[in-house]
C-alpha cells in the first residue's frame, strides 16, 4: 500500500517532490521520483511484499524504457511470474511491481485482465510516449487526475493534485450538492472542479495529449443455477481461497473483528490457515463506553472461541476529540461516515502491532446485509395501506416519535424507512435511506444564488447508472450492484482507505475479492435475503463454525455515539464551525445548520447525522479552502 503521484507535461522535479511528500503517510518507508523530458513520476513507499531496496519505485524495465509507480497488492504475482519465468523472463526482485512491468511488455494494454488484486498503476510508455492508469476491479485504491492545458496530473489523493502548479483549486458546487444527498463524493466526480476520479475496472491512456478510457472489466449477474448445498460449499471455497491468498505478507498482520459475521468470518478462514501452519493471528477491536455502540464483547466472544490473540481497546468521547485534526487532514474530500472516528482509532490501534490487517467490507453489499433490504421487504406490506392513512395518520405519529441517541434506535429507523417510502425508483428510495439530505434540505444549505444553478439535478446518477449496467434479470441483484458501485465504493471503502492509510496500515478485503464478487452477484437474490433474514448463504456457510449468537445477531454496525459528543465532548467544536454567517465561497448557508444544532442541543430532536454531515463539510472547507 502506498501513494502516487505524477504528471505528463509541464512541471518540475520539486513539484513531484511536493507531491510525494503531501502523502507520506501512505508510504512513510521510502520515497522515489522521476523527472525528466516532460515526465514526472512520484511513490511514496510502505513496504509489504520485498523489504529490500529492489522494490524501489518507480521501477523500470532493463531498458528503462517503461516506468511504474503503483499502489495496492496484486494477490497472484506469485503465479503470474512463474509463467513469465517458464517464457524466458528474468527478474531481478520479489516484487509484485516487477511482474507488472513484464505483463505489459507481454501483453500491452491487455496486461490489467490478468491482475488479481487491489491496485491504482501509472504505467509510462517511452518508446510510445503513453501514459497509462488503471484502477482495480471493485474501486478498492483511490486513483484521481486533472487536465489543465496540456499538462496532465494523476495521484492517489486529490489534494496531492492541487499541489502541481497549473492545477485549478475550485470548488465543484454539482460534487458538494451530491455530497450533501449522500455523504460523500460519487465517482466520477471529486470535490474539486477539473478533477476526476477514475472509474474501477477501467484503463485510461493518455496519448498525445488526448484521454481514452476503457473498461477492462464488466460484472456478469447473469443468474447461475446451483442448489444451496453446492452453494454453501463453493462460497466456503471462494473465501477460504480469497483469506489465504491475502495473508502472503513479509510483515506482520492481523485482522479487524468487530464482532459482527463479516468480519468473524474472515477471522475463521484466517485463523484455520495460519493454524495449518502452525502460526497464529492478532485480532484488533475497540468499544465504547456507551453500550448500544459497543461491539467489544462480541469481538471477544469469537476471538476466545478461535483462540487468536486478542488486542480491544476503549474509547471515550474525548479520545474521539483528540484525534478529530489527524481525521480531517486525512479526509481532502468530504465524507460523513462517522464511523472513519472508530476506524481510524483502530487502525492506529492496530498499526502499534502489525502493517497489515484483513477486514470485512464488502460483505454487505455482496449478500444483502443492511436494513435497508429488510426496509424494501416490509415496504411492500406498507404500500398496501391507503395512501390517506399513511400520510395523514403514520406520518405525524412517526414524526412526533421522542428521539433517542441510542444506535439504531427505534424512532430513527422508522424515520428514515418513512423518508424513503413514498419514492418510486428503487435506487433513489435505496439512496434516501442511505443518505442525509434531500432536494428541499439541499435547497436550504446553499445561499440563493448557489442554489439557482444546482436546482434539479440529478445527486443519485451514479447509482442509476450501475442498475442499468447490470445483466441481471433480477431487480434485486441490480440494486446490489447499485450499493457496490456508490454507497460501498465511495463511501466505505473511501472510509477505510483514508483512515488506515492515516495510520500507515494496509487493510485487505477478502470479500472483495473479485472471483467471490462474481460467484455472489450471480447467485439468486433468495440466496441473499430470505424474507428478513439477511446473508442467508453466509449464515448457512458459518453454522458451526462460529458461535450461533454471533451469526444470527442483530446488525449493529460499525458506529459512533456521535449524537451524545455533540451534546458533549464535540459540542465547543461544533459551535466554533457553526458561528459566523455565510463562509467565503459564497455556496452554504449556515441558518439552516445552526436550527439544526440548537434542536439537537436542545434534546427536541436527534440531528445528529445532519449535523456530522454539515459539520465535516465545514471542516473540510476550513482545512482546504
Amino acid at each position: 500500500m502506498c501513494g502516487i503521484a505524477g504528471f505528463v507535461g509541464s512541471g518540475e522535479a520539486n513539484d513531484v517532490s511536493r507531491m510525494v511528500g503531501s502523502i507520506r503517510h501512505r508510504g512513510p518507508d521510502d520515497e522515489g521520483i522521476y523527472c525528466a523530458e516532460g515526465i514526472g513520476l512520484g511513490h511514496a513507499r510502505l513496504s509489504i511484499i520485498d523489504l529490500t531496496p529492489l522494490g524501489h519505485q518507480p521501477m523500470w524495465n532493463a531498458a528503462r524504457t517503461v516506468g511504474i509507480v503503483f499502489n495496492g497488492e496484486i494477490y497472484n504475482f506469485l503465479e503470474l511470474k512463474k509463467k513469465l519465468v517458464a517464457g524466458g523472463r528474468k527478474f531481478v526482485s520479489n516484487s509484485d511491481t516487477e511482474v507488472i512491468i513484464a505483463l505489459y511488455e507481454q501483453y500491452d494494454e491487455q496486461c490489467f485482465t490478468h491482475l488479481h488484486g487491489m491496485f491504482a498503476i501509472a504505467l509510462y510508455d517511452k518508446a510510445k510516449k503513453k501514459l497509462l492508469l488503471a484502477r482495480d476491479r471493485m474501486g478498492k485504491k483511490p486513483l484521481y487526475f486533472g487536465r489543465w492545458g496540456g499538462t496532465f496530473v494523476f495521484a492517489s489523493e486529490p489534494k496531492v493534485i492541487l499541489l502541481h502548479p497549473e492545477a485549478k483549486k475550485e470548488v465543484n458546487a454539482s460534487a458538494l450538492n451530491a455530497y450533501f444527498a449522500l455523504d460523500y463524493v460519487p465517482t466520477p466526480l471529486s470535490i474539486w472542479r477539473g478533477v476526476e476520479k477514475l472509474e474501477p475496472g477501467t484503463l485510461l491512456a493518455y496519448e498525445g495529449g488526448a484521454v481514452r478510457k476503457e473498461r477492462f472489466w464488466c460484472p456478469d449477474f447473469k443468474e447461475s443455477i446451483c442448489s444451496i448445498p453446492d452453494a454453501v460449499s463453493e462460497l466456503g471455497e471462494c473465501l477460504h481461497r480469497a483469506v489465504s491468498s491475502r495473508l502472503v505478507s513479509d510483515v506482520p498482520f492481523g485482522v479487524f473483528l468487530s464482532g459482527g459475521l463479516d468480519s468473524s468470518a474472515v477471522a475463521y478462514y484466517a485463523a484455520q490457515t495460519k493454524k495449518k501452519e502452525g502460526g497464529e493471528i492478532h485480532t484488533f477491536s475497540i468499544g465504547f463506553s456507551e453500550e448500544s455502540f459497543d461491539e467489544s464483547r462480541h469481538a471477544e466472544v469469537v476471538a476466545k472461541y478461535l483462540d487468536t490473540i486478542h488486542h480491544n481497546k476503549m474509547l471515550s468521547g474525548d479520545d474521539s476529540l483528540r484525534v478529530i485534526p489527524e481525521i480531517f487532514s486525512a479526509l481532502d474530500e468530504p465524507l460523513a461516515d462517522a464511523s472513519i472516528v472508530p476506524t481510524y482509532l483502530l487502525s492506529r490501534f492496530a498499526k502499534e502491532h502489525v502493517t497489515v490487517a484483513l477486514g470485512g467490507d464488502g460483505g454487505d453489499e455482496l449478500f444483502a446485509g443492511y436494513p435497508t433490504f429488510q426496509a424494501e421487504q416490509v415496504l411492500r406490506f406498507y404500500r398496501m395501506l391507503p395512501q390517506v392513512f399513511r400520510q395523514e395518520v403514520i406520518a405525524p405519529l412517526v414524526a412526533h416519535l421522542p428521539s433517542s441517541l441510542e444506535n439504531f434506535s427505534f424512532d430513527f429507523k422508522l424515520k428514515k424507512f418513512l423518508d424513503g417510502a413514498e419514492e418510486e425508483s428503487v435506487v433513489r428510495r435505496h439512496m434516501r435511506w442511505l443518505g442525509t439530505f434531500d432536494e428541499a434540505g439541499c435547497a436550504r444549505l446553499f445561499t440563493g444564488d448557489a442554489w439557482g444553478a444546482l436546482a434539479g439535478e440529478n445527486v443519485y446518477a451514479q447509482a442509476e447508472r450501475a442498475l442499468s449496467e447490470s445483466n441481471s434479470e433480477d431487480e434485486r441483484n441490480k440494486l446490489l450492484f447499485a450499493y457496490q458501485r456508490s454507497y460501498m465504493m465511495d463511501g466505505v471503502l473511501v472510509k477505510v482507505d483514508r483512515a488506515s492509510m492515516q495510520a500507515s496500515l494496509e487493510v485487505r478485503a477478502p470479500f472483495l475479492d473479485y472471483m467471490l464478487v462474481e460467484f455472489a452477484n450471480r447467485l439468486p437474490y433468495e440466496y441473499k435475503l430470505r424474507g428478513l433474514t439477511t446473508k442467508y448463504l453466509l449464515k448457512k456457510l458459518m453454522t458451526g463454525k462460529l458461535p450461533e449468537g454471533i451469526i444470527h445477531r442483530k446488525k449493529q454496525g460499525f458506529g459512533s455515539p456521535i449524537g451524545a459528543w455533540l451534546r458533549g465532548p464535540l459540542r465547543g467544536w461544533a459551535e466554533e464551525l457553526l458561528s459566523g454567517d455565510k463562509r467565503k465561497d459564497g455556496l452554504v448557508d449556515l441558518r439552516y445548520p445552526r436550527e439544526l444544532f440548537a434542536a439537537h442541543c436542545g434534546g427536541r430532536s436527534n440531528e445528529r447525522k445532519k449535523l456530522w454531515n454539515i459539520l465535516v463539510f465545514l471542516e473540510w472547507q476550513k482545512n482546504y479552502l
